[in-house]
């Protein structure tokens, strides 16, 4: 079974083009499920029915596991069994028996533009990790691009004379994001001073570069926007996935169709 486990995470990866973290967590929640077989003293396909899968459930909520985490449990195991099924490896998929707990609609938060304003006056202009952290700012704002695409943007992914960036989205596949006015000057000063006195260790392709002259991870985006959030006073955490919710509101707030 864990053979199948690991031909499964070749798929993913080559196949599906999914990302690390994707592929880590299937990775994880399947070795979860297959552990909790062996405890059940079951070693094959066969002995998976709605009985066992139902106990697993049950064993889920006993290890004080949410109704979201659940749900996403059984999803992951439905497609790695959907896959079994591909493969010949099963004849049907037990996990389509089993209904996946409900979990409560819960609205994304949002800023008002006020509360935006205040974080991206947050950064301080004339220091180069302010403009950095600016830039940053305006960019997630602006074209609500996602975490991982913005910390793979690289100087020449912009576009300035039309007020573009090319970003590389899910499954690899190129597309187009439009930039305002703001972002473009903010994204200009970086270039033309704050980039510069970072770039320490020589020429590199990246956009937005750490104080040691690297390219910027994703932690590290986050703490930045955890740093100015608490600077402007929100009383809330702010996230990328939050910037681009309010990117999304505040274009159909202003009539735009999404």
């Amino acid at each position: 079974m864990e053979d199948h486990l690991n031909n499964f995470i070749t798929y993913l990866i080559i196949e599906k083009n999914a990302s690390e973290y994707t592929v880590r967590n299937y990775r994880q929640e399947i070795e979860q499920f297959l552990d909790f077989l062996k405890e059940e003293g079951i070693d094959s396909w066969e002995g998976v029915d709605r009985q066992v899968l139902r106990r697993y459930l049950v064993w889920l909520q006993a290890q004080g596991y949410v109704r979201a985490s659940i749900a996403r449990k059984v999803s992951e195991l439905r497609s790695f069994c959907r896959y079994l099924v591909r493969e010949g490896i099963l004849s049907s998929n037990p996990i389509t028996a089993l209904s996946t707990p409900k979990t409560p609609k819960r609205l994304p938060t949002v800023l008002d533009l006020a509360e935006v304003e205040a974080l991206l006056a947050a950064p301080d202009p004339d220091d180069p990790l302010g403009q950095r952290d600016r830039a940053i700012l305006e960019v997630l704002y602006a074209s609500g691009v996602r975490l991982g695409e913005l910390v793979a943007l690289d100087v020449g992914s912009i576009d300035r004379t039309q007020g573009e960036i090319r970003v590389w989205g899910k499954g690899g596949r190129e597309r187009i994001a439009l930039l305002g006015e703001p972002a473009l000057r903010a994204l200009e000063r970086y270039l033309q001073d704050g980039r510069s006195r970072l770039a320490r260790r020589g020429p590199t392709k990246a956009l937005f570069l750490n104080r040691f002259g690297d390219r910027l991870s994703a932690r590290g985006v986050q703490l930045i926007l955890d740093k100015y959030a608490k600077k402007a006073g929100l009383g809330k955490r702010v996230t990328p996935h939050v910037l681009r919710h309010t990117f999304a509101t505040h274009l159909l707030d202003g009539g735009a169709d999404l």
